[in-house]
């Protein structure tokens, strides 16, 4: 059987095609701009000088290397693809950026319980909190990734007894335990890991958002129409 070259691209339905092109050209951009770009387009912490309001919707087309662009691309792809054709490509849009957007919050505000907790120990003279503060200040968050795990959401809630085959470990799960262990791995790395470089309560936002999404679109009888 003859099978076109470009069979696979055509297949992609319209808004996810569009976002990782989008999501290709920013990081093209970003790459011959370099600070440019993260200080303009990242997010930043709404008390930190570089903060601009747009900056919650930009930063979920920006991403930090080539690594984190393809993981995020590849699996906007993979689940991208099935909850576009099962919704539509308006309601898909929707909830992707209302995922992405409850993410950046959500971050937000973790940030800013994390920022008022480093300012009251300053003020108690711990003057090593200062120089974390200014670090948050000055620290930008780039990706899609809140709305890529608002979409594994989508997918584990939407068919939840569908078998997943993970790569690494090379185990099958339920897509509803997939989504749980993940969930809980994120939790425990927010909360046990706050220094890392990894927006951990960004991707649990993008889930909590998805989550109260569907269930809203699930008694309004929305889902599907």
């Amino acid at each position: 059987m003859y099978v076109s070259r470009g069979s696979f691209w055509s297949s992609i339905p319209p808004v996810v095609k569009n976002l990782v092109i989008i999501n290709v050209i920013m990081m093209g951009i970003t790459y011959l701009t370099g600070d440019f770009m993260f200080e303009k387009f990242a997010l930043f912490y709404f008390e930190s000088p570089y903060f601009q309001p747009y900056q919650f919707v930009s930063h979920m087309f920006m991403h930090g290397n080539i690594v984190h662009l393809l993981f995020n691309m590849y699996t906007l792809v993979i689940f991208g693809m099935i909850l576009e054709q099962v919704w539509g490509s308006k309601k898909f849009l929707i909830y992707y950026l209302v995922t992405g957007l409850g993410a950046a919050l959500f971050h937000t505000l973790v940030l800013h319980i994390e920022a008022i907790s480093l300012a009251n120990a300053y003020e108690a003279g711990n003057f090593a909190a200062y120089g974390a503060l200014q670090t948050l200040l000055g620290s930008p968050t780039v990706g899609a990734s809140g709305a890529i795990f608002g979409l594994l959401l989508a997918y584990g809630m939407l068919f939840p007894n569908n078998v997943l085959q993970l790569i690494f470990p090379p185990v099958s799960l339920k897509a509803k335990w997939f989504v749980i262990i993940f969930a809980a791995i994120e939790l425990s790395f927010g909360i046990y890991n706050p220094g890392s470089k990894i927006a951990h309560f960004a991707h649990l936002g993008g889930m909590i958002f998805g989550f109260f999404l569907i269930l809203y679109w699930k008694r309004k009888n929305k889902m599907y129409s």
